[in-house]
């Protein structure tokens, strides 16, 4: 079969770019696969693509003529902030929600193509999918990258007031993929929307395994407010630092609130004991060198950084979300804490690191990690292509 990825950023660091191209290497075993990108830049040795039979085309949008700019930006203001979200008014701003000019371009580019599967990557990109469905001449997919709450529910949500837009576009897909069965459920009982849930794979091998005995907490994620927790990380670690001289407290990651958590840092005098570090492809020596993972998220989708570390031997430390719970309760790798309670955290922080089982706890997250290799992953994703 041939299968079209529709993406946006596939050339940089990202949970979405990396598990878009372990599933798109992956299925080019039976598949011919391109991937279709708004991406201006190329490099192929990023994933390991240049390793691949993985294709590239390549769409941009230079603008669309000033009244359909206006009409577009018009209607979405009065669709999001005055009129009722019914059926007919979320009919009437799928026509608005990306301009017609850039839709013919779409559609034109996909249907050339001749492809038996097209694959909108992302929320977005699969509304982008469903407001032209009846002009596509192939099988159309949406896959779902982020859990419902972040797209609907939290403080600053990923869809804002599309929240009907979604339930009405979305089910014009043959098939809509998410992350988690809770997520399925949700979107079952409150869109009747029926999915699949497809877990995200494992995405890389591990090299090596954790020294269990280094007395190293790690954390790894993207620098941005209200949601990876790292600011309540630094907080509770301050706090289990008050009993505890030995341990220390790796963070990997960039992004706009470096300069914040670098503050409390200094704040609470931990210069010496937690380490702020870039983003690196050599991830792995990071995992190796730890010994307790933390999550401390306020929200996530699928976290790949959980498989990762627990890849490396890593326990887990994870706030109660959705996911961490769906994926990890019940077997022996994790310590929960009630989300965003730091006082919490730290208790746990301290508990896992007087854990007398913790080599135990090591070994079944290495064993447990297993279970999300590419090849049972990949399985799944080919009996809905195939269906």
């Amino acid at each position: 079969m041939k299968i079209l990825f529709y993406s946006d950023t596939v050339f940089s660091f990202g949970g979405v770019q990396r598990v878009l191209a372990e599933v798109a290497k992956a299925l080019c075993a039976d598949h011919r696969v391109v991937i279709l990108t708004t991406d201006h830049h190329t490099d192929l040795t990023m994933y390991g693509y240049s390793e691949s039979s993985v294709q590239f085309d390549y769409i941009s949008y230079d603008g669309c003529p000033t009244m359909e700019h206006l009409l577009c930006k018009g209607y979405s203001f009065l669709y999001k902030n005055i009129l009722p979200h019914t059926k007919y008014t979320s009919e009437l701003y799928s026509k608005s929600f990306f301009p017609s000019s850039y839709k013919s371009k779409l559609i034109q580019k996909i249907n050339k193509g001749n492809y038996d599967v097209v694959i909108g990557v992302h929320a977005y990109l699969s509304l982008h999918l469903a407001s032209i469905s009846d002009k596509i001449h192939a099988k159309k997919i949406g896959w779902m990258h982020n859990s419902y709450e972040a797209f609907f529910e939290k403080e600053n949500p990923y869809l804002p007031r599309l929240k009907a837009f979604f339930k009405y576009q979305i089910p014009k897909l043959d098939k809509t993929i998410v992350l988690s069965h809770l997520d399925g459920q949700r979107y079952s009982r409150e869109m009747g929307l029926e999915t699949e849930v497809i877990y995200n794979p494992l995405t890389l091998e591990p090299a090596g395994r954790t020294d269990w005995k280094n007395r190293k907490f790690l954390s790894v994620g993207r620098f941005s407010k209200d949601h990876k927790g790292f600011d309540l990380l630094i907080k509770a670690f301050a706090l289990f630092a008050r009993e505890d001289s030995a341990w220390t407290l790796d963070i990997v990651g960039e992004g706009p609130e470096e300069l914040y958590y670098c503050s409390l840092i200094a704040e609470n005098r931990l210069e010496d004991r937690i380490k702020i570090h870039p983003f690196t492809k050599e991830i792995h020596t990071y995992y190796r060198e730890a010994t307790v993972y933390v999550l401390a998220s306020r929200w996530e989708g699928m976290p790949l950084v959980l498989m990762e570390a627990m890849a490396y031997g890593l326990p887990v430390v994870a706030s109660d979300i959705p996911i961490a719970k769906e994926l990890m309760e019940g077997k022996n790798v994790a310590l929960f804490f009630e989300k965003e309670n730091v006082p919490q955290l730290a208790d746990r922080l301290a508990e896992i690191a007087g854990q007398c089982n913790l080599q135990q706890m090591s070994m079944n997250a290495a064993t447990y990690a297993q279970t999300f290799k590419i090849n049972a992953i990949i399985q799944k994703w080919n009996n809905i292509i195939k269906r």
